[in-house]
């Protein structure tokens, strides 16, 4: 089922999460109220609104209750950012991800029941974007603009198979460099390794073949 997405607020931090979900395969709706702001994502989001999300009724009326996953990336001002959160929190929205300005922001968002706070200065837009779209992808760095590392949880569909059965670097193009386990850590693991639930891959490679890698084998 195709995850989706709300994000509020799109200067240069949410247009980057809207831009890396979109390119993941996620239905984006991308709210501002700025109009400019929201033209320039309406052929890029799958909806693009332009609405004051301080306002409960506007809120209630784009349907946001609906969505799963709600980031508010609302820029230098605070007061909409709290206000907008709040409005979330009594709507009924699941799961809601704010950007703070600063750690006195993040106190009072955490308070008002944001379940995630990110901070711009330190959290990258699209790092924040794939730890969002899966489940199963723990962390993620960025090596250049086509290829990364990433942490992923073995699910169910991968457990009890060892790595030369699932023959990943022949048909993804992607390696894996090193197995987690507890607190336990094997580099370059042997081909014969038996994958165990819960085990994290640490694996490398372009992006393109990690996202295939991702929608064939852990969706």
């Amino acid at each position: 089922m195709q995850k989706e997405f709300v994000v509020i607020g799109l200067g240069r931090f949410g247009g980057s999460i809207v831009r890396e979900l979109i390119t993941q395969g996620a239905d984006v709706m991308a709210i501002d109220i700025v109009p400019e702001r929201v033209d320039e994502y309406a052929t890029i989001a799958t909806q693009a609104v332009v609405a004051d999300t301080t306002d409960e009724a506007a809120l209630k009326s784009l349907g946001i209750r609906n969505f799963e996953h709600v980031i508010v990336a609302i820029g230098d001002d605070i007061q909409s950012s709290i206000l907008t959160t709040l409005m979330l929190k009594e709507i009924g929205v699941k799961k809601i991800t704010v950007k703070a300005q600063n750690d006195y922001h993040e106190k009072v968002l955490r308070k008002i029941g944001a379940d995630q706070v990110v901070h711009p200065e330190r959290d990258m837009g699209i790092r924040i974007a794939n730890n969002i779209i899966s489940s199963n992808v723990l962390d993620y760095l960025e090596l250049s603009d086509k290829h990364s590392i990433m942490e992923i949880k073995v699910n169910e569909k991968i457990a009890r198979h060892s790595i030369i059965d699932l023959d990943i670097r022949a048909k993804y193009g992607i390696n894996i460099v090193a197995v987690k386990r507890g607190n336990d850590i094997f580099v370059s693991p042997p081909a014969d390794e038996q994958l165990q639930l819960n085990d994290v891959l640490i694996i490398i490679g372009a992006d393109v073949d990690i996202n295939r890698f991702e929608k064939k084998v852990l969706s």
